[in-house]
């Protein structure tokens, strides 16, 4: 049967903006009745991904996301002495492998594509050649371009290719927006800089304003290790590995919105790690009815347990095994619950 992991995470934020909404404001949502600040799922897999934690850990094994590869494919031809003319009609062939091209750029792919490292390799291939041989591509070579492929944040978060179908790539793990367990009110910072060079007028040579909020936040990972396997190609090495460098990232790393004015870092002061075949459920439950005695940190830790509890007395063992850590009573460490989440 199907092993699923599942991560409960508490992380405290000071004050801070880290995911903005289309007005640069901190994003929220309503639950309970009451406003929280809340992170997009978008926002924290970008964060893990791109992490020099990530990077280190997966280096090689990492693809990239990105609507240029057209723009890519003419500047290698272009620079191999290709004349401009063929180097773009060969490159916007490239291009539409991956994608439909705006009719304005035809470099330009419409859609963001996720290409695994395996799949730049055989595009670089390809473009040598064309240069070398001075011809464009041809059908064969160009349905080559995209085949089977092993990186690992494809293998997470999936992909989806709309030219080419039979190489989408189903996610293994499913991220739910953080969401503040108590309500949050959203101030504005009004700020001003100073002209060093201004000695004749004391007022300010810029006034803005920036907002911000403070939460504790509620954060669900739900993975599919089975499929997590298959889609690396049933390594198991890479799939333990990979196992532990998302379970680090997600303690460790956030959004790097406005980190430069509110340098909002913060790891995870606790999580609960779930494993069994047992079908997923959040935790969101607890916090319904919003934190609201002031001591979120502690009052947090207890509703997500009580709930998980309860959850075992109702349905009966909503998993086979679990692992915590607990920064404020000091409780567990890092190290044994990667170790917990990597093992088969």
């Amino acid at each position: 049967m199907t092993q699923f992991i599942q991560l409960h995470l508490l992380i405290s934020y000071p004050p801070a903006n880290l995911n903005r909404d289309d007005l640069g404001q901190p994003k929220t949502a309503k639950l309970g009745g009451v406003e929280r600040l809340r992170v997009s799922s978008q926002s924290l897999k970008r964060a893990w991904r791109t992490s020099e934690l990530f990077q280190q850990e997966l280096a090689g094994t990492i693809g990239t996301r990105t609507k240029r590869l057209g723009r890519e494919a003419f500047e290698v031809l272009s620079k191999a002495g290709v004349a401009e003319k063929q180097a773009r009609e060969w490159a916007s062939q490239i291009a539409q492998v991956y994608g439909a091209v705006k009719k304005e750029a035809p470099l330009d792919i419409e859609q963001l594509v996720h290409i695994a490292p395996e799949e730049w390799a055989t595009l670089d291939a390809l473009l040598v050649t064309l240069a070398e041989e001075k011809r464009a591509p041809s059908q064969e070579e160009l349905d080559a371009l995209l085949h089977e492929q092993h990186a690992v944040d494809i293998a997470m978060f999936g992909r989806m290719l709309a030219a080419k179908t039979e190489r989408n790539a189903e996610a293994a793990v499913q991220v739910a927006h953080a969401i503040g367990v108590h309500a949050s009110a959203i101030e504005d910072d009004y700020f001003t800089a100073v002209d060093d060079l201004n000695k004749d007028d004391s007022g300010a040579g810029h006034v803005g304003e920036a907002g911000f909020a403070a939460a504790v936040f509620y954060q669900y990972l739900c993975i599919d290790r089975d499929l997590l396997k298959r889609n690396l190609g049933d390594d198991e090495a890479l799939t333990q590995k990979a196992l532990r460098a998302l379970t680090e990232a997600a303690l460790k790393v956030g959004p790097s919105g406005k980190q430069n004015s509110f340098g909002s870092r913060a790891y995870a002061h606790f999580a609960l790690v779930e494993k069994g075949s047992q079908q997923p459920r959040s935790l969101t439950l607890a916090f319904v009815k919003p934190v609201a005695d002031g001591d979120y940190l502690h009052e947090a830790v207890a509703a997500l347990k009580r709930v998980q509890l309860n959850m075992d007395k109702v349905y009966g063992p909503c998993a086979d095994t679990r692992s915590e850590i607990n920064v404020l009573d000091g409780e567990g460490s890092v190290a044994e619950l990667l170790d917990f989440v990597a093992a088969e």
